[in-house]
């Protein structure tokens, strides 16, 4: 998650020149970086909220991330931004949305949540921004119209982030922990 105010847009366009940022679509070469960029991502959420948030198994990722990428039907998408050297430095993964069945009151929209990661070392350097234009990009031409990026209300940065490129309030999230006073 690109969390920093980072530098000003000419800056870190010179910057993403010099190292060289390619943002593609993931490929099964890509799971250890995948891999690595989620268990990170992992601990850093388990510091906002451990009732939430758990670092899940290296294997289970690891699977999940071969599946994905193996799926020929394309539901899904993940890309990465890789620098110069080949580097992976951050992905976001589009995950279509369910259309509403047909009993419930909420019109039918094609949709996607988004989940962004960026390494610390390469966020303020416009990283993020590459990857969720690309997943933007990537997005519109498959027929989704909206996208959403479920955010912890701890998590200032990616609020920030987020609401710098578009995205805001779309209601809230209510919940309550069953037996518990």
């Amino acid at each position: 998650m690109d969390t920093s105010p980072g530098l000003p847009v000419a800056p870190r366009i010179a910057i993403m020149r010099e190292v060289g940022l390619t943002v593609r679509l993931a490929g099964l070469a890509d799971v250890p970086s995948l891999v690595e960029l989620r268990l990170a991502n992992a601990a850093a959420h388990l510091a906002l909220d451990p009732d939430v948030y758990r670092v899940p198994r290296r294997e289970t990722v690891a699977r999940h991330f071969t599946a994905m990428l193996g799926d020929e039907a394309g539901r899904d998408g993940v890309l990465v931004a890789a620098v110069r050297d080949g580097r992976v430095v951050g992905m976001i993964e589009v995950l279509r949305q369910s259309e509403p069945p047909e009993h419930q009151i909420l019109r039918p929209e094609p949709s996607a949540q988004v989940h962004t990661v960026v390494l610390p070392d390469a966020r303020g350097l416009g990283v993020g921004t590459a990857l969720l234009e690309a997943a933007e990009r990537w997005a519109t031409d498959r027929g989704i119209t909206y996208l959403s990026a479920g955010i912890h209300h701890r998590n200032v940065g990616a609020v920030r982030f987020y609401g710098r490129h578009g995205y805001a309030d779309s209601g809230f999230s209510l919940g309550r922990r069953l037996g518990v006073r």
